[in-house]
């Protein structure tokens, strides 16, 4: 973990009169938020904001960003402004923090103008603590009335990287909070800052301290790698198969599958559907009640699986995510990331599927090529590249992973399959000789499933009317199963020993360094796919070896269900998953015990403990 402070002093800025002792942030912890102490830099974070410095926070998804502004917020003069991109996104915090017995409201296009001004009038009055607002609001001439009248202490930017357009989630309407500190009146010239975001290149950082006129800003990195999440590449071979055979393994587990396309979220969620799996599908292509409704029911546990496109997550913060699958290519290593990183945001272990395969690279590709600008082009091909070079890499995954994001690993994670499993690698030297020989032979204007059924003696009618039966290379390969001759095509490719075309109709043909494969001067060597296979059901809980009493664990869940609906929130909004664990680990029965469980602050031992312990001290009794 690395954390740095700007060089430079800080510039003036006001100090609180009294600071709080590290005993008045336990305590507010506890009380509010449920939790025993804070986690890594945190603290760090929460003293430099208290005491009105700018702050830029590059934390992953998962390390509590959001605490480091709302804690803060209880505790100095003003209103702690929150600038977020996503409707959703802003409910979902505003419901948790209401339930943690905080004061914070939104202000966006889903209230009336009636509601509206009851808030407006309410946050003028001093009744909230924290005011969530989309950037476009902010500066709205309504929105421009209520900021010349209120108090601001602190604005808090979330999701700081929407504001570069170098960021993989670039929107526009971010860049008028350029205007924040010159605009209004130069009212904000002085009112500190934290910008929070869970992703950023160094490229995308820089941009966004200047973007923002960040002075000076305390820094803070955390280390980028989540030791909860298992990363996993599988063939693309029966993918229904293997994603069914994964969700009947588990059965407990929630989790977002992504696709790239609308066809198939909806194709791939009708198939689950049919299989009794509770999957929904979420793109735009679908309108936007049913999107939210969609959205809607996986947060509140009423489906199981979304089958989405990349449209989905952003305003997702559903913490027991216990997968994330991707059924075709990610565009970029940066979007990977931040996609596979809405697993196990509440610190359990979660599952990260890659399924590749190197047709995908080719429609990746296409479509690259339908880019306007060459800029824009280059760029693309460059993340295409680094992703490539991922699903080939052969040692572990977080080296290539965190490097992107400008992180050494030293490799051995002990949580991606080549740590746990290393691959098996052979001399393909030979093989490799036959597959570039039949790609010659075949005059270098076939995609590769024409070479392979070549290769393997094939009696399709196509060979035939080409006379490709009567080649010297027909049938030579007949040995190996045609999976086998595609990874191995992918490989040549990936190492610049065959090309491919990137037009919609991708063809095979031979490159400079081909030679030196067919004289024998360069040898090949291949990592072997590993082949799924069925496993027996996982663990529902994975905890730290305290014993765990999974029928009692099962009735808790009933519970925080039902509460959940009668309150209209998700369950995790009563408790997350990792408290249900430690009930069912401790069982307690009192209220001194009951609030020592992760989790369990003083409003939610009030609402929700005794209706928690009657039901362990029930299922004690037998």
């Amino acid at each position: 973990m690395t954390v740095w402070h700007a060089d430079d002093d800080p510039p003036a800025a006001p100090v609180p009169a009294t600071s709080p002792g590290a005993g008045d942030l336990d305590a507010l912890l506890k009380r509010h938020f449920g939790h025993g102490g804070f986690r890594p830099m945190q603290r760090e974070i929460i003293d430099d904001t208290l005491a009105g410095r700018d702050v830029f926070v590059l934390m992953p998804t998962g390390g509590g960003k959001s605490l480091c502004y709302q804690l803060p917020a209880l505790l100095t003069g003003g209103m702690t402004v929150v600038v977020s991109p996503l409707i959703a996104l802003m409910q979902d915090q505003v419901t948790q923090l209401e339930q943690n017995g905080i004061r914070a409201t939104l202000l966006n296009s889903t209230l009336d103008l009636d509601e509206a001004y009851r808030r407006e009038q309410a946050a003028l009055a001093g009744e909230y603590d924290l005011v969530y607002l989309a950037p476009e609001r902010l500066f709205s001439a309504a929105g421009a009335r209520l900021l010349d009248k209120l108090d601001v202490g602190r604005f808090a930017i979330d999701e700081a990287h929407c504001i570069s357009e170098w960021g993989h989630d670039f929107r526009p309407e971010y860049r008028m909070l350029a205007q924040l500190r010159s605009g209004f009146g130069g009212r904000f010239a002085d009112t500190p800052v934290i910008a929070l975001t869970a992703t950023a290149t160094p490229r995308v950082r820089e941009d966004i301290v200047g973007q923002l006129g960040l002075r000076a800003p305390a820094e803070y990195r955390g280390d980028f790698e989540r030791t909860n999440l298992m990363y996993e590449l599988r063939p693309k071979q029966k993918l229904f198969e293997q994603v069914l055979a994964y969700l009947r393994d588990n059965p407990l587990y929630e989790g977002i599958i992504y696709c790239n396309s609308r066809k198939r979220c909806d194709e791939l969620s009708a198939k689950l559907q049919a299989h009794n799996i509770a999957a929904l599908p979420y793109h735009a292509g679908l309108a936007a009640q049913e999107r939210e409704q969609h959205q809607h029911d996986f947060i509140h546990g009423d489906a199981r699986v979304v089958v989405a496109t990349i449209a989905f997550g952003m305003g997702v913060d559903k913490p027991d995510v216990r997968f994330v699958i991707h059924a075709d290519m990610p565009r970029s290593l940066e979007g990977y990331y931040q996609e596979t990183g809405r697993a196990g945001r509440d610190g359990l272990p979660a599952d990260c599927i890659f399924f590749y395969s190197g047709g995908d690279r080719g429609k990746v590709e296409f479509f690259i090529e339908q880019k306007e600008s060459e800029e824009e082009r280059e760029h693309a091909r460059w993340q295409l590249r680094r992703v490539v070079s991922y699903a080939h890499h052969t040692g572990c995954r977080m080296t290539p992973l965190l490097a992107y994001f400008g992180q050494e690993h030293p490799g051995r994670c002990g949580h991606c399959d080549n740590c746990l499993k290393p691959p098996d690698v052979t001399d393909a030297t030979t093989d490799a000789q036959k597959l570039i020989s039949a790609v010659a032979r075949t005059g270098q204007r076939f995609g590769f499933s024409h070479v392979i059924n070549v290769l393997r003696g094939s009696k399709a009618q196509k060979l035939i009317d080409y006379e490709h039966d009567r080649l010297s290379v027909y049938g030579i390969g007949e040995d190996r199963p045609a999976t086998y001759w595609r990874q191995l095509g992918d490989h040549l490719v990936q190492e610049g020993l065959l090309a491919a075309s990137a037009d919609q109709f991708r063809t095979i043909h031979l490159t400079p360094d081909s030679r030196s494969v067919l004289v024998g001067d360069r040898p090949v060597t291949l990592a072997l796919s590993r082949v799924a296979k069925r496993t027996a059901a996982r663990r529902a809980i994975v905890d730290d070896g305290t014993p765990v009493d999974e029928a009692l664990f099962e009735k808790l869940r009933g519970l925080r269900k039902d509460l959940a609906d009668e309150r209209g929130v998700p369950p995790y909004v009563v408790f997350g998953d990792k408290t249900l664990v430690q009930l069912a680990q401790l069982l307690p029965q009192d209220e001194p015990a009951f609030l020592a469980i992760s989790g369990v602050g003083q409003k939610k031992l009030e609402q929700f403990g005794p209706v928690f312990m009657e039901t362990i001290r029930q299922h004690l009794a037998g």
